[in-house]
Parts: C-alpha cells; sequence; structure tokens
C-alpha cells in the first residue's frame, strides 16, 4: 500500500509491505501526532499492538519504515542512530521491518524541528 508522510511542509511517498504487522498499521491510518527524534531517527506512538515477527531485524537499512513493539512506534530509519556503528543503522531494539521511503530519505533531516507528523493513505 502506498502512503504519505507529512512533517511540516515535506510530503514523501512511501510503501508498506503486505505483512500483518504493516496490515495492522495501514488499518489504524490516518494518523496524526506528535513525534520525537532519536539520532536520524524519527519515531511516534501509534495505535498499533503487534509482536515481533519474521521481518524483525536488529539493524535496519536506510529509508526503511519499522515498528517498534516496546514502544508501540512507527519509526523512519534516515541516518545513524546513537547505537549506530559506522555503515549500519542499529535501532534501539528489535524493530519488524513494514515498509520503505520512495524518495531520499536524507529529506528527513530538514524537519526534525517540526512538532507534528501525518501519516495517510495515498
Amino acid at each position: 500500500m502506498d502512503i504519505k508522510i507529512k512533517i511540516g511542509n515535506l510530503s514523501v511517498q512511501a510503501e508498506l509491505n503486505d505483512t500483518p504487522t504493516a496490515q495492522k498499521v495501514a488499518a489504524a491510518l490516518p494518523i496524526e501526532t506528535s513525534f520525537s527524534t532519536w539520532g536520524d531517527e524519527i519515531y511516534f506512538a501509534i495505535p498499533v499492538d503487534a509482536d515481533l515477527d519474521d521481518s524483525a531485524k536488529e539493524e535496519v537499512g536506510l529509508g526503511d519504515l519499522g515498528y517498534w513493539p516496546t514502544g508501540k512506534a512507527f519509526c523512519i530509519f534516515f541516518g545513524q542512530t546513537p547505537m549506530s556503528k559506522p555503515g549500519k543503522i542499529i535501532p534501539a531494539s528489535a524493530v519488524n521491518i513494514i515498509g520503505k521511503v520512495k524518495e531520499d530519505p536524507a529529506l528527513f533531516k530538514k524537519v526534525m524541528h517540526e512538532k507534528k507528523v501525518i501519516v495517510e493513505q495515498s
């Protein structure tokens, strides 16, 4: 499923996978909420409850979208986190990979000072 992630004046196209967790996220859309940052990661709590599944990873790729069961959070990975090692993007703990940003993930660096995120079907 194609989705749009809007923060400030930025609107980025992304895609959700066809996994059980991604389907739960899709069913919860649209979501409008405040967000936090952790290094070059934006994350925010969403009304989805899911455990780690077959897509779970402890190292993610640039532009990956994740669901973090520990914080019931949607995560956007666009660079190094405080736990990352050179060339590796490491989340706080394992996340389910639920999708991918279709545009340059570095665009998110420009809107980290904003307060609100909107995720909706596109």
